[in-house]
């Protein structure tokens, strides 16, 4: 029977959102998300386990234009496509098989932080919020009119890991506010003010390399914005990677990248210096503080110079 709602769902906020629309009592027609990355630390719930559990056809293919997702779509004309923190592009020709549009929930507040990793982004630029957006699909990224927004608070001394546990809720109300609008093709439309767009891109582990000629504000920012369950941020120690998983500013002075002292750890910054909490030789435990770190440390080092 054609209709219903093509849901394409990744990661907390997809699953998150794919079980309340199921408790709503929602035709989900079918499901698309991702294959796990044998290489990414799974820290979300899984969509395509709640999908079959409820017995919903669920695809891995990636969305192109002729291929397998346009037909398997095609045929089942649905009323809506739903995105949820799906992690790839949906072609145009795509989204517009939905008979009462496409539509995407998107990890900031639009117009800023258009585009990947939109919550690192916001911890590693200070920002004191964050929060959920959930727009209409267009062919450029993140660009279409804006149906609804949930702020969350960033405090200063929270992870990624912790202000992303409360992501998942800031989406389910939002999608429990407009679904009957969607699906009676009445939600509100909003556009989006382009004079404050800002756009950031993907992120890599690489990504997470410490500067330590930044402020400790900028410094802390970073670890904060990385650490676990993300990949971790880090500096080098001779030709040894330290990953640092926790930091704070404290008083200090030095040359850029300095050890001013061993116990505690403490490198000095652009202008002032960071104890570094949690640390470990890549590879290491993330939970303690490395004691083979410290024996290896000597007052006078300097951070971030590799050698050979």
């Amino acid at each position: 029977m054609a209709g219903g709602i093509v849901v394409f769902a990744y990661s907390e906020v997809g699953h998150a959102c794919l079980k309340m629309l199921l408790e709503h009592g929602e035709t989900i027609a079918a499901l698309f998300t991702h294959e796990d990355d044998a290489d990414e630390r799974q820290w979300f719930s899984s969509c395509a386990v709640l999908a079959r559990a409820n017995g919903i056809p669920v695809y891995t293919v990636e969305p192109r234009e002729g291929g397998e997702v346009e037909r398997v779509i095609a045929a089942i004309a649905p009323d809506l496509i739903l995105s949820f923190y799906y992690r790839k592009m949906i072609p145009e020709r795509i989204l517009k098989l939905a008979r009462l549009g496409a539509f995407n929930m998107h990890g900031s507040l639009l117009p800023r932080y258009r585009g990947r990793a939109p919550l690192n982004w916001a911890i590693i630029k200070g920002e004191t919020e964050t929060g959920v957006t959930l727009h209409v699909m267009v062919k450029a990224a993140d660009a279409g009119d804006m149906i609804d927004w949930e702020a969350v608070p960033i405090g200063p001394d929270e992870t990624a890991g912790e202000v992303a546990s409360r992501i998942p809720a800031a989406a389910v109300a939002i999608v429990v506010r407009q679904i009957d609008a969607l699906k009676a093709g009445t939600a509100p439309r909003h556009k989006q003010d382009e004079s404050k767009v800002t756009y950031f891109g993907i992120r890599t582990p690489e990504d997470g390399h410490i500067d330590w000629s930044q402020t400790s504000r900028q410094v802390v920012d970073l670890v904060r914005a990385v650490t676990v369950p993300f990949p971790g941020a880090f500096t080098s120690l001779g030709a040894r990677r330290v990953m640092v998983w926790q930091a704070r500013a404290v008083e200090g002075h030095g040359q850029v990248g300095e050890v001013l002292s061993v116990s505690p750890f403490v490198v000095a910054t652009g202008d002032g210096a960071v104890r570094l909490e949690h640390f470990g030789f890549e590879g290491e435990s993330e939970t303690a503080a490395s004691a083979e770190v410290v024996v290896a440390l000597t007052l006078g080092d300097i951070l971030g110079t590799v050698t050979k």
